[in-house]
């Protein structure tokens, strides 16, 4: 025991005297400033580190924080406190301890030698420095709390390894930066980390996730505005070198925590202490149902809403978030009326009153540029989805019904989601024509059979056990409502839709592919059959073949081949449409080995273009009354069916037994919406037609299909 108590009274003699050494050295060196700066690294060292960082290590690190500080322009006006807590540090987390300064000095430097200001280097260093040192996210990495040294020799790192290496090489070069997170979003789907860096104020980045729209731009912004400071776990913390009574739960370590700050009101745009705005519209005495604009003192829209009236309670109004110190203006129309008032600022409820508003034109109330159209759509879709979250929220956890129908599904996220959201990923299993106990297996067996990168991996579970479970009707409203809510609820890119499947699976991927190809960014038939599936509605679907080349029931292989054949005359005749590629493997039976593997990766460079300037579509046995920007009044088309559509400068081309009312959906991306429009249809005379962007429409699209992303802002009626 004596020798014990000797031995620890000689290492904290030993810890002392290195650190007095390191002290002394940095005010020999740096004077007053080099003493404090110094003495405030010792006192908030981890106990630790005091005992196993020499003072060689400390003196370089401070050293070199000293040299940023007089080299960097941004580095010179940073105030003293936030260069000690922030710049001066040698770690962020509890990483193993590197001596990265000297080297990302010598990296980071040259590239932000002509920056302008801290914010413009932490931009340039986020998009170049990662590529430089050749390190990027992947969940292969050995751990979530690596240092730069060994995240780098592996070329992995998750976000918190990404966060560390971004903030490690802001403050090589003098910009205060720190490690941003939560333990769990508020949807409980995760934890995530990210950065803040310091330029007159703090201001965050998603770690090796540049946006050219600036920094306070991320994927998870959505996410992070939802969390909740009075909860732990739901709270967005900072760290800090300086002590305090917050800690930092790192979810990676069992009670190991470094220091925090409280950041949550930052990114909670949508908590309880934002200002909000009730609103309430009355006709006399009686209120009134009416839509509602909320715009600000320029005209830019903020917000769409309804009032209500009727059985609903006094209280029960819109509630719309606004900022204090701010002034709004608000419209209300009906379908032929329209009036505006003036909001005056502090006031916490509206009561818009008919008779004292000022009268509007609808044209004038409602008028949509090319400017202001997307944020309509934006506005639109969050109100419509405020109207059916309560609904939808409840078929978002495993399973969702329609009518007799039940889609149940496993998921997995791989990746972190880049800006835009999330690829989703929908994978149909085999089997078929089997006891459920068999497609259950099969079931289990697709969920882990294939990984992308990135993205959210579903597998689902046909709803019937028959042989052609995955392209009987109630599939393709049930795969439409799915694909929805992950957009909704799982923040998933529209544009990133992406369906495979193997055996039956297949089979249901030659089926849906055709008939819902507007849905989805590319698609991959593994091992199927495709019946009588017609190849032309592909036009604009860049799809998969794959096939063992010994894979001989049902003819399968020869009709592989035989399709494969077919899409390079249908690319050759349209080099524009059908992209295509095939995997015929030489002697590989029905099980290819996994080699099919390799459409994950084919796929995931493609993006759905919702507005194709050019459509085939050809009615399946299953109808659809909508494909990309065309759609037929319900119940008029039959099996057989072929629509060809398209668009030449202003014109529009049409050819097929387009029914009267149908209806030409438009938007900006398609064609210019400013000017005359022809419609050319069955080499008829063309009819020129002057549209206009409509509220009605884009509401309508939406209410039908809750997909932003291909929601248009005019139609033209054929009459």
């Amino acid at each position: 025991m004596k020798a014990l108590f000797v031995l620890i009274v000689s290492s904290a003699i030993a810890c002392a005297a290195q650190t007095d050494e390191f002290i002394a050295a940095a005010k020999s060196k740096h004077g007053g400033l080099g003493e404090k700066a110094a003495r405030f690294l010792v006192e908030n060292m981890p106990e630790d580190d005091k005992e196993s960082l020499s003072a060689e290590f400390l003196n370089e690190n401070l050293d070199l924080a000293f040299k940023a500080r007089e080299t960097f322009p941004w580095a010179k006006d940073v105030p003293e406190d936030i260069f000690l807590n922030d710049v001066l540090p040698y770690a962020v987390f509890d990483e193993p301890r590197d001596p990265w300064r000297a080297d990302f000095f010598e990296k980071a430097a040259p590239l932000v030698n002509d920056a302008a200001s801290a914010a413009e280097a932490a931009q340039i260093l986020n998009r170049e420095f990662f590529k430089l040192i050749n390190t990027h996210y992947h969940t292969k990495r050995k751990r979530p709390n690596q240092s730069p040294q060994e995240s780098i020799e592996q070329g992995k790192a998750t976000c918190t390894g990404l966060s560390i290496i971004l903030v490690d090489a802001c403050r090589a070069v003098g910009i205060p930066a720190r490690a941003v997170g939560t333990p769990l979003w508020s949807d409980d789907s995760g934890n995530h980390t990210w950065v803040e860096i310091w330029d007159k104020e703090w201001q965050f980045t998603g770690a090796d996730e540049y946006s050219e729209k600036g920094l306070n731009h991320g994927w998870f912004t959505n996410a992070a505005s939802k969390a909740d400071a009075s909860d732990p776990l739901h709270t967005i913390y900072a760290t800090t070198w300086r002590k305090t009574e917050l800690r930092f739960p790192m979810v990676w370590s069992n009670g190991s925590h470094v220091a925090a700050v409280d950041v949550t009101a930052r990114y909670a745009k949508d908590s309880e202490n934002a200002p909000t705005l009730g609103i309430r519209f009355f006709n006399g005495e009686q209120r009134e149902v009416v839509d509602g604009l909320l715009l600000d003192e320029s005209g830019k829209p903020l917000a769409l809403f309804t009032t209500k009236a009727g059985t609903s309670d006094l209280n029960d109004m819109p509630q719309i978030s606004v900022e204090a110190g701010k002034k709004y203006r608000l419209r209300f129309f009906t379908e032929d009326q329209a009036w505006q008032g003036e909001l005056i600022d502090g006031v916490k409820t509206f009561d818009a009153h008919k008779s004292e508003l000022k009268s509007l034109p609808l044209a004038e109330a409602l008028h949509i540029t090319r400017e202001t159209a997307p944020e309509l759509i934006r506005l639109a879709y969050h109100q419509i989805l405020d109207e059916q979250k309560e609904a939808r929220s409840q078929e978002i956890t495993s399973s969702l019904t329609i009518g007799d129908h039940t889609l149940k599904w496993l998921e997995k996220t791989f990746g972190e989601a880049p800006e835009g959201g999330h690829s989703l990923w929908i994978s149909m299993h085999g089997g078929g024509g089997a006891p459920p106990a068999v497609n259950d297996q099969q079931w289990r067996n697709q969920s882990v059979l294939y990984q992308p990168k990135e993205g959210i991996y579903i597998a689902p579970r046909a709803p019937t056990d028959t042989w052609d479970l995955w392209h009987q009707e109630h599939i393709d409203p049930l795969f439409s409502r799915l694909i929805e809510n992950m957009i909704a609820f799982r923040n998933v890119n529209p544009d990133k839709v992406y369906l495979l499947g193997y055996s039956a699976g297949g089979d249901g991927v030659w089926q849906l592919a055709p008939r819902m190809a507007d849905r989805f960014a590319a698609a991959a038939m593994m091992a199927g059959h495709p019946g009588d599936a017609s190849l032309l509605s592909l036009r604009n679907l860049p799809f998969a073949i794959f096939m063992g080349g010994a894979d001989a029931a049902y003819n399968r292989n020869k009709i592989a081949a035989k399709k494969t054949a077919a899409l390079d005359a249908l690319r050759k005749e349209d080099p524009e449409g059908y992209i295509h590629m095939s995997r015929i493997y030489e002697g590989l039976p029905h099980w290819m080995n996994r080699k099919d593997a390799e459409a994950l990766p084919w796929m995931a460079k493609f993006t759905r273009n919702p507005w194709p300037k050019k459509i085939v579509w050809i009615q399946d046995n299953i109808i659809h009354d909508r494909f990309y920007w065309l759609h037929l009044p319900p119940g008029t088309a039959k099996q057989g069916d072929r629509f060809d559509a398209e668009i030449k400068g202003q014109q529009i081309i049409l050819n097929g037994p387009f029914p009267e009312d149908t209806r030409l959906l438009l938007h900006d991306t398609l064609i210019d919406l400013d000017q005359p429009i022809q419609v050319i249809e069955n080499d008829k005379a063309a009819r020129e037609f002057q549209v206009s962007r409509s509220l009605n429409v884009i509401r309508a699209a939406l209410q039908e299909r809750l997909d932003p992303a291909s929601c248009p802002t005019a139609e033209i009626i054929l009459k």
